[in-house]
């Protein structure tokens, strides 16, 4: 499985995960309603299970993906401050480039 997470993510990210209530913990993108052929995201902190496969990023910080769950494989993550500021999940691989 893949994730991408864009720089502007990953500096905001870090500052969440350098927090010490998070230590310990990873970061999680799971799928919060899906339909059709794409899927809604968010994103929460928290420890691996068994279900979990633990997906390395270029950025240094690791992801747990819900393992078999084929709409989270190659989700990104954006963090943009134009037109609100808030993190952006997406999976371009599945035709998902943003929530309608």
């Amino acid at each position: 499985m893949q994730c991408k997470i864009t720089r502007n993510a990953a500096k905001i990210l870090k500052l969440e995960m350098d927090k010490p209530e998070n230590e310990g913990l990873y970061l999680r993108v799971l799928i919060t309603h899906s339909h059709g052929d794409h899927a809604h995201y968010g994103l929460d902190m928290t420890k691996p299970t068994a279900d979990d496969e633990i997906v390395s990023t270029d950025k240094g910080i690791d992801v747990l993906l819900t393992k078999g769950a084929e709409l989270l494989d190659g989700v990104k993550i954006d963090y943009l401050y134009f037109p609100q500021e808030g993190f952006v999940i997406t999976n371009p691989s599945k035709g998902n480039h943003g929530d309608h």
